[in-house]
């Protein structure tokens, strides 16, 4: 639970200042809150793009923080989001206090979404961004906000151009927070999820070209399952290359797969699920290693 949550509650008619809430941050760390706060604030009622990522949480819980009832957590129920994360969102919402709701998103109906090009972020993000928007005229909600920080604006990033053409506005990376403060920051607050690595949609493990279906996904979801299940890994992907799969972990546990029984249970389990040939990548996770070949950035 975030450990100043008795802030959240209390019934004296003015919100708490960020010293009040927090006062365990650096001067500068405190600058760049009372910032995020102060433009949530602002808002009057804002809709939160919540992915139950670190950012996004950070931003559903000064959105509770400055707004109590007048703001809203919403997560899109997606055939690229493993259903554990739907079910991580909607606990961590419940921590936080503020109102969640769920949305469906079709991103699949769209064949420029399906047909996988280098820019699929950004028919992704067109249809939240539509979605949210809809569902934001009804409850008669002013603006709606994500969790993009600072670093994130950097690089390869068809979806940040959807959200934006779509007013959907971004106070952490307005605020210049990058992503070590966001950590610090959440941590601080007792966020959770503060050291979660970030999780990509599966979409971003398929290899470009390729096309994405539901079958796809499935057996990307069912594979990560199977691996985390095995090894324990915090950092995978499991990269699809049509009838290939490249497994990515975190650089400092590549060690875990090294045991030829474990390995032979994983190629033999990925097998199972429609590979045909199973690779561990030698270099270990890297952020947007499916854009090396088209010489991008993007992270996934």
């Amino acid at each position: 639970m975030p450990k100043y949550d008795k802030m959240l509650t209390r019934n004296t008619g003015e919100r708490p200042t960020i010293q009040q809430v927090l006062p365990e941050m650096s001067q500068e760390l405190r600058a760049k809150a009372e910032r995020v706060l102060d433009e949530i604030r602002g808002f009057g009622t804002v809709m939160v793009a919540f992915s139950g990522g670190v950012d996004s949480t950070l931003v559903a819980y000064f959105a509770k923080l400055a707004l109590g009832g007048s703001a809203v957590a919403v997560t899109a129920d997606s055939p690229s989001l493993p259903p554990s994360e739907l079910d991580e969102a909607k606990q961590l919402a419940k921590q936080i206090g503020i109102r969640h709701l769920v949305v469906r998103t079709e991103e699949l109906e769209d064949p420029n979404y399906v047909d996988n090009p280098p820019n699929r972020c950004y028919f992704c993000k067109k249809e939240l961004s539509d979605r949210l928007g809809i569902l934001a005229r009804q409850l008669g909600i002013s603006v709606i906000v994500d969790g993009t920080n600072a670093e994130d604006l950097t690089g390869h990033r068809p979806g940040a151009l959807a959200l934006t053409e779509r007013g959907v506005r971004r106070p952490l990376a307005e605020a210049t927070m990058t992503k070590n403060d966001v950590r610090a920051i959440a941590k601080i607050c007792g966020l959770p999820n503060f050291d979660k690595p970030s999780m990509p949609c599966l979409s971003s493990r398929v290899e470009y070209g390729q096309k994405i279906t539901i079958e796809r996904l499935t057996k990307i979801g069912k594979a990560e399952a199977l691996i985390r299940s095995l090894t324990g890994v915090t950092e995978l992907r499991v990269r699809d290359h049509g009838n290939l799969a490249r497994i990515e972990v975190g650089r400092n546990e590549r060690e875990l797969f090294f045991n030829p029984n474990l390995l032979d249970r994983i190629a033999n389990s990925l097998r199972e699920l429609g590979f045909t040939y199973i690779t561990l990548d030698m270099t270990g996770y890297r952020s947007g290693s499916m854009n090396e070949p088209t010489g991008s950035r993007e992270h996934a």
